[in-house]
C-alpha cells in the first residue's frame, strides 16, 4: 500500500487489479505480441470488421495519470462517459471489453475521452471465476468450476449443491428476487409510470424475471448445473456435463436467457431435469460489479469508488418524452426525413 500522502496513479489501480485477478492483468503490452496472456482473446461472430480483442488492462490512458475517483461499470457507453464527466471521474473500470467508437458514441476514444481526462481499464474473462457469488445468489454452493468447458474459453460451467434452506425451485426464485431488490425496482418503475401517465413502460430487469421453464415452485432441487447460454453452451455440452455429474437434478441458466422452446430446455424436459432461468444480464453490475468495486475499495481506501448502473427502459412512441420534444420529433420526421406525400392516409 502506498503512503497516503502520495498521489495514486492508474499504475496503482492496475497493481490492485492484478492482486484481485491473481495476476491476470496485462501490465506490459509486449504480453499481447508474445501471446503470453491467455486472457487476451478475440471475440468474433465472423462479421467482417466487427471482431474485438479483449485486453484485461489499461485500454486507454496513461499509467502515470493520477486517480482520485473511479467508476466501476459493466459496459462502457456514451451515457456512462457523460456521467463520468459530470462526476469528475478519472478512470472507468469496466467488466466487458470495449471497442473503439462502438463504446464511445460512434467516435474514436482519442477524440472523446481526452476531453474529460478519462481513462479506461477492461477486465471481462480475467475476472470470471474469481468468486462464487453468482452461484451463491442463485442458491447453491459452487463445488467445481470450468471456465473453458468443451474447450471454449469463457464457456463457464458451475457444478453446485443447494445451500441450506434451498429445497425447491421456488426457493431459488424467491432468493433471486430478494438479492436483486425486485420490489425496489418495481416500486421505482411504478413511480415513473405514474409520472409519465402510462402503464406501458418496461424496464430491462423487470422485463426478464427469473422463471421455471421445467418443473414448478415445489420441485425439489439439490444437485445443480449452472451455465450461461450466451457463452456457447450447447446440448452437446449438457450431455458432457451430465456424464461428469449424473446426479444432477436441476439446471440454472443465467445472465443470458433461453426461451421455452430452446433445444436446451426441450432436452432438459426429455431428461426430467428442472430448468430455471436465473438473473438477466442487466443485474450483473450487482453480481460481478459490486464484488469488484468493494475489492478495489479495500485495496485502495483513499480512492473514491462509484458504481455506474445503467437503467434501460422502453415505452411506446406516443409516450416518449414530453409534448414539446414529441412535436420536435414529428416536425423533423415530416419536414426532413419523409415526404408528406409518401405517408399513406
Amino acid at each position: 500500500m502506498m503512503d497516503i500522502q502520495n498521489e495514486f496513479t492508474i499504475h496503482d489501480v492496475m497493481q490492485a487489479l492484478n492482486v484481485i485477478t491473481k495476476g491476470r492483468m496485462v501490465m506490459d503490452w509486449n504480453e499481447i505480441a508474445k501471446g503470453s496472456n491467455p486472457f487476451v482473446l478475440t471475440k468474433t461472430s465472423n462479421i467482417p470488421g466487427k471482431s474485438v480483442v479483449e485486453i484485461p488492462g489499461l485500454v486507454f490512458g496513461d499509467m502515470n495519470a493520477p486517480v482520485k475517483r473511479i467508476g466501476v461499470a459493466m459496459t462502457m457507453t456514451e451515457c456512462g462517459i457523460e456521467l463520468a464527466s459530470g462526476m469528475g471521474l478519472d478512470l472507468l473500470v469496466v467488466h466487458h471489453p470495449v471497442a473503439d467508437a462502438a463504446n464511445s458514441g460512434g467516435v474514436p476514444f482519442a477524440q472523446y475521452l481526452p476531453l474529460y481526462n478519462l481513462s479506461v481499464i477492461e477486465l471481462h474473462e480475467a475476472f470470471h471465476g474469481l468468486h462464487p457469488g453468482l452461484a451463491y445468489i442463485h442458491g447453491h454452493q459452487k463445488l467445481k468450476t470450468d471456465t473453458s468447458f468443451g474447450g471454449i474459453h469463457g464457456n463457464v460451467l458451475h457444478k453446485g449443491i443447494a445451500l441450506e434452506g434451498i429445497q425447491t425451485a421456488g426457493d431459488i426464485l424467491k432468493r433471486l428476487d430478494g438479492y436483486i431488490g425486485r420490489q425496489i425496482e418495481s416500486t421505482l418503475l411504478k413511480s415513473e409510470q405514474e409520472i409519465r401517465s402510462t402503464n406501458f413502460l418496461e424496464e430491462a430487469t423487470l422485463a426478464n424475471p427469473a422463471e421455471i421453464l421445467n418443473g414448478n415452485q415445489d420441485t425439489p432441487v439439490k444437485h445443480i448445473l449452472h451455465f450461461f447460454p450466451h457463452s456457447g453452451f450447447t446440448v452437446e455440452h449438457l450431455h458432457q456435463a451430465l456424464d461428469l455429474y449424473p446426479e444432477t437434478d436441476t439446471i440454472i441458466a443465467s445472465i443470458s436467457r433461453v426461451r421455452e422452446n430452446h433445444p436446451l430446455v426441450m432436452e432438459a424436459k426429455r431428461l426430467g431435469l428442472t430448468f430455471i432461468i436465473g438473473n438477466p444480464h442487466s443485474v450483473e453490475i450487482l453480481e460481478n460489479g459490486l464484488p469488484l468495486a468493494y475489492a478495489l475499495e479495500y485495496l485502495l481506501p483513499e480512492i473514491e469508488i462509484y458504481v455506474l448502473r445503467e437503467r434501460v427502459t422502453a415505452m411506446p412512441l406516443a409516450y416518449a418524452g414530453h409534448q414539446e420534444i414529441q412535436n420536435y420529433g414529428k416536425d423533423m420526421a415530416l419536414n426532413y426525413l419523409v415526404s408528406k406525400k409518401s405517408i399513406k392516409l
